[in-house]
């Protein structure tokens, strides 16, 4: 990884109801329910401006007001907002930013995590992996069993190269999609207008070999129901980690 292949700008995903979280977004929006005192959508800040990233694309919907409000006196990185009328998810919400995201691969962020870097940084680990030649989408996947405030089935199957298939149906799948990733713009092409999640075009990337995968090598805590947030918060003070 050198400092010109080093993604500078990041996709944050802050639009998001947070139905599961409530009452605590009846008057918050998920990304700034606090984890510690301090709000998820900080923390994940704090990482990619720690990182190197310079430009943080925040999409805006529930409550978005209360995040530019909280936001605009912050300098360490640049901010800039994609506001959506209606709820684009995943893949409309990242389509309609491309404008701001550059021609340039870029990261996305979804702002419900807690992650803590192991031996290396895990944006430095990812950007070192990226390989545009062989990727259109390279995801940070954390091992299903070690996940905090997760209990779903997994997502993923990863070979030895790194290449990914979707979890059999009706199995536990190893890995998780941990809510980081680098994606190359073109990822989006031939792409739907509208809302829809960007699952819909990771299929199409793992039909053509492009979708892949690196394996978190710290913590990693998801933050979905106040009984998850309290989990992750019991977990975090255990360690004695202070934001």
């Amino acid at each position: 990884m050198s400092a010109s292949t080093f993604p500078k700008s990041a996709m944050v995903m802050a639009a998001g109801y947070g139905t599961r979280l409530r009452p605590l977004t009846d008057t918050v929006p998920k990304a700034m329910v606090k984890v510690l005192g301090r709000p998820m959508l900080d923390v994940v800040l704090d990482r990619l401006a720690a990182a190197g990233v310079e430009r943080a694309v925040i999409n805006l919907h529930h409550l978005g007001a209360v995040i530019r409000e909280h936001l605009k006196n912050r300098k360490d990185i640049e901010i800039v907002y994609s506001e959506e009328k209606e709820i684009l998810e995943t893949g409309g919400g990242t389509k309609k930013a491309l404008p701001l995201l550059g021609d340039d691969p870029f990261f996305v962020v979804n702002a419900k995590i807690i992650w803590l870097n192991g031996r290396e940084d895990a944006l430095h680990r990812l950007a070192k992996a990226w390989d545009p030649e062989r990727m259109d989408s390279l995801l940070l996947l954390q091992p299903t069993v070690t996940a905090i405030g997760y209990d779903g089935p997994g997502d993923f199957l990863m070979d030895q190269e790194g290449k990914l298939k979707r979890r059999p149906e009706w199995e536990v799948a190893p890995f998780l999609y941990s809510g980081v990733n680098i994606t190359h713009p073109r990822l989006f092409e031939a792409s739907p207008d509208g809302a829809y999640s960007v699952n819909l075009l990771w299929n199409r990337a793992i039909e053509q070999g492009r979708l892949h995968g690196i394996r978190h090598d710290g913590e990693w805590y998801h933050v979905s129901t106040p009984q998850h947030l309290r989990e992750v918060e019991r977990e975090l003070g255990f360690h004695g980690i202070r934001f």
